[in-house]
Order: structure tokens, then sequence, then C-alpha cells
């Protein structure tokens, strides 16, 4: 496929979703871009958060990850089901009770300004690491697809990527995003159904023979119980998944504010349920996607990339499934990666905003230039992380994405889960100074684990330590007396 072809596939993309911005943002105000003025239709929010959930990462980076992994990433998927449970009866009940923007606001509510701002702080910090993972893999295969035969530089691809965000996000907001979002999904699940039955037709394979071969690969293996050091644990993994799911959607204010635009705690739960539900299955069809790609590659006898993300765009793009293939393919990462991003980019703004500017106590009439500027701030961090990230990484996506949310999260996962079930005080102004300590205290752990716990290597349940450290660090800076908990 021809960088030009797919740069008019691109196109025609940002010209269906800047309609849609057109549309959804007609009288937007603050409340349209934070809020979504509260009437967003629950079924469409739980469609969209599929794709959000997912994000290129998913699309792209989890498919490679089958031959290192096999099918062991839904161990930590089927916990996600019960994260997902907790965060719509416990969290979500207690941000419609207070009627939230930020959710990072109750912090100031249950223990003052400087818990506050540190929670705001680190998911700053994990919104835009994650943001900045996502958005490095979508310019990357950009790059790969069409600008290295132009000689067009890496950083130009990425001010590209990042701009055309911009533009359809800056005046809706969360409003624009639940309807972008929801397309956005349509178009990833889309590509990945088709490629499945393009790969069948290649292989001559009906579907019963391609879940027989894939069953009988090396790939198909989903449990691990061997041995309680194995970073793919069942249990290490299925708890990971829990708290996962609970810090990078109960917690984070990119998840929360499609489901804070909900209309009422009813809504919002039916969202949460049933989008619980269909992103477990969706994942089990990209592993089974990522299975049949190496199968189809083996029997092909095609050269399988050393970066083993780079397996899905190489088959895609390269010519060896088609143009149909080829064109649901740059949709779908294109889906997949902005379905994410976008809301990220939201998400920043709004807690910016709102927990670091006070944006709400400001004169009316420079609310909406604070907000705007913010945005365009937010765009250019996101741009030099990623640069940064692009000299620095050599994991897969997916496992570093991981690995960045068990030391960013775990200060927030100690707050709340102190906040919530205790009825303590703490002395607010030593707060920063836990949440500081203790990802450093895992980082040291985690590079020790072998040696000091008799060959214990930390998967991502290094998120649950750090979170359990920090609610023990609280412990430690308590007051006195007890507090009568409002929520």
């Amino acid at each position: 496929m021809t960088p030009l072809a797919i740069l008019s596939i691109i196109i025609g993309y940002f010209i269906l979703l800047l309609v849609i911005s057109y549309f959804t943002s007609k009288d937007a105000d603050n409340d349209t871009f934070f809020k979504g003025n509260k009437s967003s239709k629950w079924y469409l929010v739980a469609f969209g958060m599929v794709g959000a959930s997912l994000s290129g990462v998913t699309f792209v980076s989890v498919p490679g990850w089958v031959q290192s992994s096999q099918f062991s990433y839904m161990q930590m998927v089927l916990g996600y089901l019960v994260g997902y449970f907790i965060v719509a009866n416990v969290l979500m009940p207690l941000y419609y009770r207070l009627n939230l923007t930020s959710i990072y606001t109750y912090l100031e509510q249950r223990f003052g300004f400087w818990s506050y701002k540190t929670g705001a702080f680190y998911f700053l910090l994990s919104r835009i690491i994650g943001a900045s993972f996502r958005l490095f893999l979508v310019a990357s295969v950009f790059q790969i697809a069409i600008f290295d035969d132009w000689g067009v530089p890496f950083w130009v691809t990425v001010a590209i990527t990042i701009l055309l965000i911009w533009i359809y996000t800056f005046k809706g907001g969360i409003k624009t995003i639940v309807w972008t979002d929801t397309l956005q999904t349509f178009f990833m699940l889309s590509a990945v159904g088709i490629t499945i039955l393009v790969v069948g037709y290649k292989l001559d394979w009906g579907f019963s023979r391609m879940i027989s071969e894939v069953s009988n690969s090396d790939y198909s293996q989903i449990f691990f119980f061997d041995s309680w050091n194995d970073k793919q644990y069942f249990f290490k993994s299925f708890l990971s998944g829990v708290f996962i799911t609970i810090v990078m959607t109960g917690l984070d204010q990119d998840m929360m504010q499609k489901n804070l635009s909900c209309k009422n705690i009813k809504e919002a739960k039916w969202n949460m349920y049933s989008m619980s539900i269909v992103l477990v299955l969706v994942t089990f069809v990209f592993l089974f996607l990522g299975a049949l790609l190496f199968l189809y590659a083996n029997e092909k006898r095609i050269g399988i990339p050393t970066r083993t993300d780079e397996l899905f765009p190489l088959l895609a793009t390269g010519g060896y499934l088609g143009y149909t293939v080829a064109v649901c393919f740059i949709l779908g990462l294109i889906a997949a990666a902005y379905s994410s991003a976008d809301s990220a980019l939201t998400a920043l703004t709004t807690s910016f905003c709102i927990d670091l500017l006070d944006i709400e106590k400001r004169e009316l009439s420079k609310q909406t230039q604070l907000r705007q500027k913010t945005h365009i701030g937010m765009s250019l961090m996101l741009f030099f992380v990623i640069l940064i990230f692009e000299l620095i990484n050599d994991d897969s996506v997916v496992d570093a994405l991981f690995k960045a949310a068990s030391y960013t999260y775990g200060p927030l996962l100690g707050l709340y889960a102190f906040g919530l079930f205790t009825k303590y005080e703490v002395k607010d102004k030593l707060v920063p100074l836990i949440c500081f300590v203790t990802p450093i205290i895992c980082y040291v752990l985690n590079l020790n684990s072998m040696g000091w716990f008799n060959g214990y290597q930390f998967g991502y349940e290094l998120l649950i330590v750090n979170g359990g450290l920090t609610f023990i660090g609280l412990l430690m800076i308590t007051k006195s007396r007890l507090i009568a908990i409002k929520h």
C-alpha cells in the first residue's frame, strides 16, 4: 500500500471526525467541555469506552505479545471484571453524590489541600506517560507506513499526530469525544474481525479450523499455576488486573470523566457493567488474532520482526493480506489510538484547569481562554514526552505501559483506599512526602526482588505493593483524632 493511499485514508477519516466535532460542539462552553452537559447516553459511553480502554496499544502490541506471553494476558483481563464491579459500586456512587467534575477534589474534602494536589499531580504524570506511550505507537506506524519514504523526520510525524487530536477536541471536549469514541471503537473492532476472516481465507481455514489450530498451538495457554515466582502466575496476574482496573479506570479522571457525563448513577453503572463484559470478549479476540498472525507468518515463511509489536503492521501494510486488510488496519489503528489519546488530552486539560489552576474560582470571562491555553500546553507536553520515549523505549509498549502504572498509580490507590476505608485524619502537609517515597521503595524492591525474596519476580502486582506502602505511610502520619466521614 503506497504512502499516498494511506495518507488519503487518514485525511478522509479526520474529515469525518471534524464533521462530528462541528455538530457536537455547537454552543459549547466549559460545562460542555468538562461534563458533556450531563447528557451523554450510557450505551454510547459504554461502547466508546471499549475503544478507549483498549487503545492503539492493544490493537498493535497485544497481538505481538502472544509470542512471548501466550494468552496469559487473559488472566489479568479476568481480574478486570472484579475491578469494574468495585469501581461501579464503590467509587462511582461517591463521585455522583459529591457532584464532582474532577474526581481528585474528593481528596481535598477528605484530607486537605496538599493531598488533593498530590493526587492530581500523580494523575497528570500517569496520564501523560500513558497517552505518550499510546501516541508513540501510532506515530511509529505512521512513520514506517508513510513518512519514512518521504524523508519526514519522526518529530514532524508526532506533531501532526497530536495536532489532529487538538483540532477536533479543543472546543467540544468530552461531549465530542463520547461520539467520536463510539465511531472509533466501531472501526477498530471491524478491522480486527475482517483481518481474522482474511487470514483464514489466505490459509484456506474455516472458522472451526482456525479455532483448532490456535488452541493446539504453542500460543494459546491462558492459565499459569507452575510457580509463584513467575511473572505470569495466575493469582498475581488476576489480582493485578483487579487493582489496575481500580486505578486506571476508577481513579483516573480520563475514564471517569466519561462516566460522569451520564445523566445519573444508574445509567453510569449500566455503562460500566456492559463495557466490562464486552472488553473481556474483545481482548480475547485480539489475542486470537495475534496467534493467527504468528501461525500465518510461520506457514508462509515470513520473518518475524525483532520487535513483535511490528508483526501486525508488517503483515497488514506489507501486501501480505491484501488491500482490504491494509485499509482496515490503517482505519483501525487510527481509531484505536485516537479513541484513547483524544480523551486523555481532554482529561489532562480538565484536571490541570480544575485541580491546579482552580479555573472554577476565576472570572467567568477568563475561564474559556484559560482552558484553551491549557489544552495547547498539554498538547506540547505530550509532544516532548513522546520524543523522549522514542529515545529510551526498548520494551513491548503494553509491558512498558503497565510498568509505569505500577509506579504512578500506586500513591493514588493508597490515598483513596485510606480515605474510603478509614476514619483517620492525616497530617496533610506530609502526604506529598509519603507519596514521593513509596514509588522509590517499590523501584528498589523490584530491582532486588530475586536476590532478596528467593527468586521472586514482581509483575504488575507491584502496583498493589505501592498502594499498600502508601496506606502504611499514611497510617504513620495520622492525627490523634478520628473524623466523621461525610461521604
